[in-house]
């Protein structure tokens, strides 16, 4: 095994890897090249966590992604067909791309690229950034082999984000959103060549050619970021967010509100899922300041369609079922309260957390969060083994719940203070002195 595989198998979560394993088993069977690129790529070397796996592929990459798809029970999110690519959501919330080697040819600035099927070495020469051009063979051949054709490990280790053309960020303007958010999330410099280029294409407007479906990418990305309002105050920073929106700057701008969204969410236990939709929670901070009408001017300007409307809009009114079931008396057990939250979306959580009106239901999911959620999640699969039920039993989830219930309705033991150091009598008074009141005289 080389070294980068070990490496490999050192960041990725457990769900994580076998979403790699099986997209590589069926890249094998289709006799396709396959390799782990980009963002995956990025962070791992990096030392960052792995968010998305990215895969690129010599040869048909929808037909893979199907096939990784029905293997996989995997959700298909969006078909890019130009550029052959796949996005995915597959088992554990493993967000994955499938794409296939390109090159993309622009006739003029921010123009429609000719896109045309490449070898892997052409695709990277035609990426972005050189942090994002490196890629991992996962080809049984050559399994574990580093490709790195604009030397950006070097620009790794020297923490700069550098352009690999001169006409990066004029071929797709969306590229100037792309550098700040990277800046920001990953606190890299931005090295000279690159910072120049950029001055001159926000001098000569290339901002004003990003299309409207890319604005909606890029809020989208924005939303999934570990720290959002960061991103967003350095965007404001740069004069960019009234591209979402004219009304996004100045006091309308909820900086504060993005801030305690932020609190919240550090709140989540790690490793628990609770099956958070960023984008609705994100958006609904973001244009809380905003009028009805500044509010469908962003709609407008970001092309945000149904699904990403109600995500944000219908967040207030989905969880007022929440809000008056946690309002029961009958919840007076902790077993209870995580059953009433355990299965419910964590965007409804988090918002009632920062907006319900009651302190009672801070208070219990703050208890949740804090408290019921890791005591349960120390309740494993092997616990309920050992209590003698199969897995894959209709029972086994029950007897789980059960034992996860005993655990949270356990009263506390009582800790005993520990007991009061005794002192030691004081020594018996020794026989009286012949000489008391005389000095004693020193032997010669």
């Amino acid at each position: 095994m080389s070294d980068y595989m070990f490496m490999l198998e050192n960041h990725l979560g457990a769900d994580q890897a076998r979403t790699v394993s099986l997209v590589q088993s069926a890249a094998t069977e289709a006799g396709v090249g396959l390799f782990l690129a980009g963002g995956a790529m990025r962070d791992m070397l990096g030392g960052f966590p792995i968010r998305d796996l990215d895969f690129t592929v010599e040869g048909d990459a929808i037909k893979l992604a199907k096939t990784a798809a029905q293997r996989s029970g995997a959700r298909i999110v969006s078909t890019d067909e130009p550029r052959k690519s796949v996005e995915l959501m597959f088992p554990g919330d493993i967000a994955a791309s499938i794409g296939m080697a390109r090159q993309e040819r622009y006739s003029k600035p921010a123009g429609r690229p000719n896109i045309t099927p490449a070898t892997i070495h052409e695709d990277l020469r035609s990426r972005d950034f050189t942090v994002n051009s490196i890629a991992l063979s996962l080809n049984r051949a050559s399994l574990g082999l580093l490709l790195d054709p604009n030397n950006g490990l070097a620009d790794l280790e020297r923490k700069e984000l550098r352009v690999i053309s001169s006409y990066t960020l004029y071929d797709d303007p969306a590229r100037l959103l792309r550098l700040i958010r990277f800046k920001v999330r990953l606190g890299f410099t931005i090295e000279e060549r690159t910072r120049s280029q950029y001055d001159n294409a926000r001098l000569a407007e290339m901002e004003s050619h990003i299309p409207t479906k890319a604005l909606l990418r890029e809020l989208c990305r924005i939303a999934d970021e570990p720290d959002p309002g960061l991103v967003v105050q350095a965007l404001d920073e740069e004069k960019l967010m009234t591209l979402f929106s004219p009304a996004l700057c100045g006091p309308k701008l909820n900086l504060g509100g993005l801030a305690k969204l932020l609190k919240a969410k550090q709140m989540i236990p790690f490793g628990a899922d609770l099956r958070l939709e960023n984008l609705g929670l994100f958006l609904y901070f973001l244009a809380e300041k905003l009028t009805p009408k500044e509010k469908a001017a962003l709609v407008e300007k970001c092309g945000l369609g149904a699904r990403e409307v109600e995500l944000w809009q219908k967040l207030e009114s989905r969880s007022r079922k929440l809000d008056r079931d946690l309002k029961s008396a009958k919840l007076q057990k902790a077993s209870r309260i995580y059953q009433a939250l355990s299965h419910v979306p964590g965007d409804q959580i988090l918002f009632l957390l920062l907006r319900s009106s009651q302190r009672l239901v801070q208070d219990r999911i703050k208890n949740f969060l804090q408290k019921h959620l890791p005591a349960a999640m120390e309740i494993t699969d092997r616990d309920v083994i050992a209590a003698g039920i199969e897995p894959g039993t209709p029972k086994f989830q029950k007897a789980k719940d059960e034992l996860i219930a005993t655990r949270l309705d356990a009263r506390p033991r009582k800790i005993e203070p520990p007991p009061e150091p005794v002192e030691p009598p004081p020594p018996p008074p020794g026989p009286p002195s012949r000489f008391r009141g005389q000095a004693t005289q020193p032997r010669n």
